[in-house]
């Protein structure tokens, strides 16, 4: 009996998906809700599984290519039929499977600052940091299994990229390909090949570029993730009038209690006790305070929002995303943490729901995790603000006609002059800060 495999409806406003990767070919077995292939819309990258147990016979969507949802993606031969399927020519091999795809990468861990020792939060406009968690997402069952991570993104190949490494006995663990996170290309092999076997040959340019001899550009279409950050952005910067502010906050406080509890925090909770969760509770009480951050604009009218959901940019290897902390003012520090490291690791392992990228009403976004001293991040849209932290760090400061050294970082709010007052604005984030300055380490 033939299955189709029907494109999903991934949320209320969803009407159609983009196919960035087949996890099988056509002549494939596959599980019952074993993954199938990867779907891109305007909110989520996910993958979706196998509706039926059988052999892949039909595939009608490629890769890159857009499908409405309820139409058929592709067909399974169910067990009884599935043997003819089977012994399908390997001929069948479409161009999908050697198309560049994305793939379930496994995220890298996030470079660290002093601010970061577990920071999970990521960058928003400008590749938001990466938020702590650093699990990577598990290879599709059909792939080869490596030792660690890294093995597991360059052996994350297609089958005629593994079969010409067969073919000139070439290890795939031993080359950094030029795909997205070293991903090893049908390019990289020949590059290999026509260096005599030289890894500097695959891997002469900067990390995710590699030109083989004779080529001077190189042309990729941008993923759809890509497409629609950009789409956001720029609309963003168009119905917006943007304008930012920068506060310089002392986190010595805040450090204290962070190096008295971090290790009883991690036995009770299963998290690091990071400075991203002490921000988020000081966020939230300020939002209380000033509701007009906590809004967004409908037409003439202001729309005031009792939930806080507190956006999270985080940054993927192929992309920006922003999970959302669902009804932030109901959480403490720890619950809080929790939900960060959470959102961020479902994030990079493509398993967020597109409801968990819906809905925020204020968005966080941490360019300091790589070191930025601060940002200017563009509002997420229909949002009014955006707040930027900047790398946190041991710095020099006058304190009390002395020079002292003391746990510092900025803050950055970017917001909507339309609607928010530069005062209203400077108030918020004072909030802030004092709270941060003054922490209470009961609230831990």
């Amino acid at each position: 009996m033939k299955v189709d495999v029907i494109m999903p409806q991934m949320g209320e406003s969803i009407q159609e998906g983009t196919v960035v990767r087949w996890l099988k070919k056509v002549g494939d077995k596959v599980k019952r809700d074993e993954p199938l292939l990867e779907i891109s819309t305007d909110k989520v990258d996910a993958e979706f599984p196998s509706p039926a147990a059988g052999v892949l016979s039909d595939i009608k969507v490629g890769v890159g290519k857009t499908g409405e949802i309820k139409t058929a993606l592709a067909a399974i031969e169910t067990e009884g039929e599935a043997g003819a399927a089977a012994s399908a020519p390997e001929a069948a091999e479409s161009s999908q499977q050697e198309a560049p795809a994305k793939p379930a990468a496994p995220s890298p861990p996030p470079k660290t600052s002093p601010q970061a020792d577990g920071d999970s939060t990521p960058r928003s406009a400008e590749k938001p940091s990466r938020p702590a968690g650093e699990p990577a997402a598990t290879p599709a069952p059909s792939r080869n299994e490596a030792a660690t991570s890294e093995e597991r993104i360059r052996t994350h190949s297609s089958p005629l990229v593994r079969r010409m490494a067969k073919e000139h006995d070439v290890d795939l663990t031993a080359l950094t390909g030029s795909g997205i996170s070293g991903r090893v290309t049908k390019k990289d092999i020949e590059a290999y090949l026509q260096g005599g076997g030289s890894q500097g040959a695959a891997t002469a340019a900067a990390p995710g570029v590699a030109f083989t001899p004779g080529e001077r550009t190189k042309v990729e279409p941008l993923s759809v993730m890509r497409k629609k950050i950009a789409e956001h952005m720029v609309a963003s910067k168009r119905t917006s009038a943007h304008v930012h502010s920068f506060f310089e906050v002392d986190y010595s406080v805040v450090d204290r209690i962070r190096k008295e509890k971090k290790e009883d925090f991690l036995d009770r909770h299963g998290v690091k006790l990071t400075y991203l969760p002490f921000i988020f509770v000081a966020v939230v009480d300020a939002l209380k305070a000033f509701p007009a951050l906590n809004a967004s604009v409908d037409g003439d009218t202001l729309v005031y929002k009792k939930d806080i959901n507190l956006g999270v940019a985080v940054a993927l290897d192929w992309g920006l995303i922003v999970p959302v902390i669902k009804n932030a003012e109901e959480k403490n520090l720890a619950g809080l943490a929790k939900a960060t490291v959470d959102l961020a690791e479902r994030a990079r392992a493509k398993k967020l729901l597109p409801a968990e990228v819906q809905g925020g009403t204020f968005t966080i976004t941490n360019p300091g995790v790589f070191g930025s001293l601060f940002g200017t991040p563009i509002i997420n849209q229909p949002q009014l603000a955006i707040l930027g932290v900047g790398t946190i760090e041991k710095r020099l400061k006058v304190v009390d006609e002395a020079i002292a050294i003391r746990t510092m970082g900025y803050l950055s709010i970017g917001f909507d002059h339309r609607i928010i007052d530069g005062a209203v604005a400077d108030q918020f984030v004072s909030h802030i800060k004092k709270l941060l300055e003054n922490f209470d380490p009961r609230r831990v």
